[in-house]
């Protein structure tokens, strides 16, 4: 009876501890008050009833008890039906630096995990030791007199209780910033596919810039030759001829820009993909992809994809878990600890009982004064959470601003692609028209040069609309995370309702 009583005291402070545990000491978490409409401002009205916003939000735990980062939907790029533009991109996948770089600090932050996670558990340690020391002693002593041997073999070990969520807030702070770098992952990846995206459309723009200032060379060469001729001839004066090859001189420095421009963004893919620009080539089309249709239904539900929100929606909560951490340095530590083994002054009788040795019992620390340390150590915290709350805001706002300026841009943009293409087929139109004219002696070679310049303009004005109109709606499929298509079967559904 005497013995179990003794049992039952020494395992009191185990009880306690073990209903105590895990009590946390964080705030609740709130995010903040956000005041986000349903739909985008530049989308179309209907989209409106198809949601209201909503954080954006994992899935469920992985094995690893993280949750997984945000979706990014496969190969959105190939909306563009460009074929190299896929090969590129599943190149970049393999090889892109920037993502190696998120890889490597999800891999630390994942081992911040585990190391957290340890110290929710009890540690086991082993130790042995062997001494032969002398001692002081006078003059007359023997020579083996006054020395000493000691050996000694043991086991030790402790378990701190996590009383009040210190270990568990840590735990809970490391788990979500891992899953924050996992969005950092998918955020990096996102933005080099569309990066890798965008470089290669400015490449071909460039390549169809060059096409057209070769094709207006020869253009250029031909009136040249033209009006030499007519010179000869004594038909035109000599400015005429000045004029014209001061025409074909510009423009070939027009096209040796162009050229090195084409360069400069083929190396900038071959960097994109991890690999040297004189190892990279990419044949020459001159052909920009067509831009994919932009839904007319756009809700702000989609910005619940972005990596970048998941993110810094999980940097707040981490924060707000640190708070916790910090609250938890005002209560009392218990520590369980044990420790055994055996003791002697001789080796070979050092594993007899008489030898062994144990000891067992609780320690209890708490800081009765620091200066201040703690309250300066919850401040922070707190600090910590108001500054990862009002970027999180930040991200969100900055997210909805990005989305609305490109629909109006890709809007736009379509409109002014299809005016251009117009001005276009009227410049060259007018060409005609003043070519035959001086042919016919009728109007000074000035007006064919201006007819001239205008048509090379209207065209290079056309490619380069063609490319910033696909740049805007690359930038929006980045901004959406990826595609638009997941609301769509709602969209058709409030379309259908509105209809009723």
């Amino acid at each position: 009876m005497l013995t179990f009583l003794k049992k039952s005291r020494a395992t009191v402070p185990l009880a306690v501890g073990l209903l105590l545990a895990g009590c946390s000491t964080a705030p609740s978490h709130q995010r903040p008050a956000l005041v986000v409409p349903a739909a985008f401002k530049e989308a179309t009205p209907l989209a409106a009833d198809l949601g209201v916003w909503q954080t954006a939000r994992h899935g469920g735990a992985s094995e690893d008890g993280l949750a997984p980062s945000a979706i990014i939907p496969s190969a959105w790029w190939t909306l563009y039906g460009d074929t190299t533009l896929n090969q590129l991109q599943d190149q970049a996948a393999i090889t892109s630096p920037s993502v190696e770089q998120a890889v490597a600090r999800l891999r630390a932050a994942q081992a911040a995990v585990a190391s957290s996670r340890a110290g929710l558990f009890p540690t086991l340690g082993a130790s042995g030791s062997g001494n032969r020391a002398r001692n002081a002693s006078s003059s007359n002593a023997s020579a083996g007199a006054g020395i000493n041997s000691s050996y000694s073999l043991g086991l030790n070990a402790s378990w701190e209780l996590d009383l009040w969520g210190r270990l568990s807030g840590q735990v809970d702070a490391s788990q979500l910033s891992a899953q924050a770098s996992q969005d950092d992952l998918a955020a990096a990846r996102l933005s080099s596919q569309a990066t890798l995206a965008q470089t290669y459309f400015s490449l071909r723009a460039a390549e169809a810039q060059v096409q057209l200032l070769q094709d207006s060379l020869q253009v250029y060469l031909q009136s040249w030759e033209l009006t030499q001729n007519r010179y000869r001839a004594g038909v035109v004066s000599s400015a005429d001829v000045a004029q014209a090859e001061a025409q074909y001189k510009t423009t070939q420095v027009q096209l040796l820009e162009a050229q090195t421009t084409r360069t400069q963004f083929e190396h900038a893919l071959a960097a994109l993909q991890g690999q040297a620009p004189a190892l990279f080539s990419l044949p020459v089309t001159g052909q920009l992809p067509a831009p994919p249709q932009v839904p007319g239904l756009l809700a702000s539900t989609l910005l619940e994809q972005r990596p970048d929100i998941a993110a810094a929606e999980r940097r707040m909560a981490a924060a707000n878990a640190q708070v916790g951490v910090a609250r938890a340095a005002y209560f009392p530590a218990l520590t369980l600890s044990a420790a055994g083994g055996y003791r002697s002054s001789t080796l070979s009788s050092l594993l007899s009982a008489p030898n062994l040795f144990w000891s067992l019992g609780p320690g209890l620390a708490l800081a009765l004064f620091d200066g201040g340390a703690r309250t300066a150590a919850v401040e922070s915290a707190r600090a910590a959470l108001d500054l990862a709350g009002a970027t999180y805001k930040q991200t969100v706002l900055t997210a909805l601003q990005e989305v609305e300026d490109n629909l109006v841009a890709a809007t736009h943009l379509a409109q002014e692609q299809q005016i251009q293409a117009e001005a276009v087929a009227a410049a060259q139109k007018a060409l005609t028209v003043v070519s035959n004219q001086y042919k016919a002696g009728t109007v000074a070679y000035l007006n064919v040069l201006s007819a001239q310049t205008t048509v090379l303009s209207a065209q290079n004005s056309l490619v380069s609309v063609q490319n910033r109109r696909l740049a805007a709606i690359n930038t929006l499929l980045k901004n959406v995370a990826g595609r638009w298509e997941p609301l769509q079967a709602q969209a058709a559904s409030a379309q259908t309702r509105m209809a009723e």
